[in-house]
């Protein structure tokens, strides 16, 4: 029998990352501005429960997005207060016990002498430190040493670069003419859940010129005439080239948007320019 999900479930990353995928679709098809875009991101990876997921997204026009959020029902009202004061007491009281199990230090989870909290554990803090600014040299090639880490190699079709989170198009591993795509934001998570069609072959997304490819990345506003003031979006795209004369190949997209317009450069993997699209 399926689960019920209702507005209270608890979100999976899964479902945060669908989320975040209808949202990039969004923002594509002109529904919302790069600001709540970026705005609707942070609350998505955030977000506790479907019901927050789905506030995220209800106005949008979604029949075309690339995934969909779970269903929900109507969760069922159980009857009276006292009900729902003793599902409280009853939680307060397991997690009482829960916590008396393991530290306790007395014949009673009731009769605590001291703080069992404040005694030394031993344990050492783990400070993570994962590249956060994607935007520059330095995070880049740390960005490519998590897929590295994650995967085990840098293939794939498609990867969107934006300042602090990145989205990559993997080929599925049951099937290798279908794709998978995974979300970062100081690491990989978990795929989607369902994979989709791939377009030609996997490439190793990582053989391009890092060093130019940020000069481009930083100058872009001013080559496309966009003042630095007035821009709500930049993000660069990494995909396998279309040349059949240069197969296995990459080409970059790095693409600024404003208020007033958007526009973007076209490079080769060398870093060498193939196109200026300026804003119109």
């Amino acid at each position: 029998m399926a689960t019920r999900q209702t507005s209270a479930t608890r979100a999976k990353d899964s479902d945060r990352d669908d989320t975040c995928r209808i949202l990039d679709n969004a923002l594509a098809e002109g529904q919302v501005s790069s600001a709540e875009h970026r705005e609707r991101i942070s609350a998505a990876t955030r977000a506790v429960t479907l019901g927050e997921l789905h506030a995220l997204v209800t106005d949008l026009q979604n029949a075309a997005a690339p995934v969909k959020l779970p269903a929900l029902t109507r969760p069922v009202r159980l009857g009276g207060r006292g009900l729902a004061l003793g599902a409280l007491g009853a939680a307060i009281l397991v997690g009482i016990g829960i916590g008396w199990g393991v530290y306790g230090n007395t014949s009673s989870p009731l009769s605590f002498t001291s703080d069992p909290g404040a005694k030394p554990d031993g344990v050492t803090p783990v400070v993570l430190t994962p590249p956060r600014q994607l935007h520059s040299l330095g995070g880049l090639s740390g960005l490519f040493e998590q897929a590295r880490a994650k995967f085990g190699d840098t293939m794939g079709y498609r990867l969107v670069i934006y300042p602090d989170y990145a989205t990559m198009d993997r080929p599925d591993p049951g099937e290798p003419r279908r794709q998978l795509s995974y979300y970062y934001r100081g690491g990989w998570d978990d795929p989607t859940s369902s994979s989709s069609s791939s377009h030609g072959p996997a490439v190793d997304l990582s053989k391009f010129d890092m060093k130019a490819t940020v000069g481009v990345l930083r100058g872009a506003p001013e080559t496309l005439g966009i003042k630095a003031s007035e821009v709500k979006s930049t993000y660069l795209i990494i995909e396998g080239s279309t040349d059949p004369t240069a197969p296995g190949t990459l080409t970059l997209s790095v693409y600024v948007s404003s208020d007033f317009g958007s526009g973007y450069i076209a490079l080769a993997g060398d870093g060498s320019i193939k196109r200026v699209n300026y804003p119109s």
